[in-house]
């Protein structure tokens, strides 16, 4: 339960700091979008403009009435159990969040401005004819004045149906087609259903429903994610799909790069400012990041045809996504493995020399990752989740049940080899064996006899120099005997 808190908080803060000004207005979309030029976008599209390409917005859900997304979704579905079932009804706290992301991605642009010049003009020449046809029908009652004829009604020019235009936001891949695959952010999901939960099963209905791209501008402070994932991120690699991913911001709490961008085999998108710069606040660091991307000063749909001046990795991830679907437009039969790669080898060196935790390869060179030749590779220079669970997984997998008893009911066809025969043990006695023993037995009485001798003569001389040392000079033994006998003869002498 505190995992699935903790994801969810994350979530809805990586999207707060992305709070829309309403002061931003259809006609200055188009001007305000720097990255169109500066990463090449605008040559890329020379050659295609993502055709053929589905491409999966697993966000909040995208409003597929607005203007510069006429026909852009052609399909969806909920995850949350609180949208529409088409994932077209912006749902959660900051629902407004997948149509921001969709405008960059695959924004056709719209011709209102047109529309609303000819439906002016009409309506000026209107009222020009019907004040000039008043005059007449006014000079025409008085008898006094010359009749002139009613002019007849102007020719208007025909309003034309809402549709791709000069203005709004007009996307990477405006030709892509999107899938929205609307989720639940952050917590008070009504329906009770987490973000774990809706993520894997996100993954596997874009896969299924045709996407070879998958685009997530969400993310979670930590680098770790559900084992429960596990099988949907296989499940895409499998099958051949390009997974795009924001790295997180730092405005949003997050510090380094959190899971799904720290999946193994994912295209993880740093940002940087409008002069690449890595970002300070719309932007993280990690040894994950692919590729960086602009995350400052973007512009995108909000619902009900507003629009929004924003920041953030949630907005450069589409940017990559839409190149992705660029690529895979023009070479349909190109592996994801491919794709990836073209858009990392291609970037532009920034940074530390090679690869680094703030730009990855890079930053983002469009017209480069669609037109240059790039040599073939097999493998995902990003890695791949299906080695990773090999890996890091096995521990966890349960051994799978048997009913095999343990013992083999094979037949052997080795030839059976006979045992050898026992020998019988020697119990002859050696000859110096009752020699040895006698020997031994004889030096130890010698031993003791030897001992028990010399411990006596120490316990008699030591009591007789106990009383000599005690006693007086009367008392000693004095006998009038031999002349050359001295009466200190008794007392024994120092051994010294």
């Amino acid at each position: 339960m505190r995992t699935a808190v903790s994801f969810a908080l994350v979530a809805l803060l990586a999207f707060v700091f992305l709070l829309p000004s309403p002061a931003a207005r259809a006609d200055d979309m188009r001007d305000a979008e720097y990255w169109l030029k500066s990463l090449g976008i605008a040559e890329a599209q020379k050659e295609t403009k993502g055709e053929g390409v589905k491409v999966a917005i697993i966000d909040t859900g995208i409003d597929a009435s607005h203007r510069d997304l006429k026909g852009a979704v052609v399909g969806g579905a909920d995850m949350s159990g609180s949208g529409e079932a088409n994932g077209e009804k912006p749902i959660g706290i900051m629902s407004e969040h997948g149509t921001l992301v969709a405008t960059l991605l695959a924004g056709r642009g719209n011709n209102q401005q047109e529309i609303d010049r000819i439906k002016s003009e009409n309506q000026r020449l209107k009222s020009a004819w019907e004040q000039e046809k008043k005059n007449v029908e006014e000079n025409n009652k008085d008898e006094d004045k010359e009749h002139k004829d009613v002019p007849e009604e102007p020719t208007y020019e025909d309003v034309p149906e809402p549709g791709k235009g000069k203005n709004g936001v007009l996307g990477v891949a405006p030709k892509a087609e999107l899938l929205s695959v609307s989720l639940w952010m952050g917590e008070g999901n009504p329906s009770g259903i987490s973000v774990e939960q809706q993520i894997p099963r996100a993954v596997k209905w874009a896969v299924d429903n045709g996407a070879s791209v998958i685009n997530m501008s969400l993310g979670s402070t930590s680098p770790a994610w559900p084992e429960s994932w596990d099988e949907a991120f296989k499940y895409a690699e499998e099958h051949d799909v390009v997974i795009v991913a924001a790295a997180g911001n730092r405005s949003g709490g997050m510090n380094q790069v959190g899971a799904p961008a720290t999946i193994p085999g994912v295209l993880t998108v740093a940002g940087v400012d409008e002069n690449g710069k890595a970002s300070q606040d719309s932007s993280t660091e990690g040894i994950s990041i692919g590729v960086a991307a602009p995350a400052e000063k973007l512009v995108g749909g909000l619902p009900d045809n507003g629009y929004a001046r924003w920041s953030g990795t949630s907005g450069a991830a589409p940017l990559v996504a839409g190149v992705a679907a660029l690529i895979r437009s023009k070479y349909p039969d190109m592996s994801a493995n491919q794709v990836i790669n073209r858009i990392l080898k291609t970037a532009k060196d920034t940074g530390a020399p090679g690869t680094d935790n703030l730009y990855g390869y890079g930053i983002l060179d469009a017209n480069a990752a669609v037109n240059a030749a790039v040599p073939i590779v097999k493998d995902n220079p990003l890695g791949t989740i299906t080695e990773w669970i090999r890996v890091h997984r096995r521990n966890a997998e349960e051994s799978p049940e048997s009913t095999d008893p343990g013992v083999s009911m094979e037949k052997s066809n080795l030839k059976q080899v006979a045992a050898p025969e026992p020998i019988a043990p020697d119990d002859s006695v050696p000859l110096t064996q009752p020699v040895i023993v006698i020997g031994g037995a004889a030096l130890l009485a010698l031993l003791l006899l030897v001992g028990s001798l010399q411990l006596g003569r120490a316990a008699r001389r030591q009591k007789l120099t106990a009383s000599v040392s005690s006693a007086k000079i009367s008392d000693l033994n004095v006998s009038g005997g031999k002349a050359d006998r001295d009466i200190f003869d008794d007392i024994p002498e120092d051994d010294k």
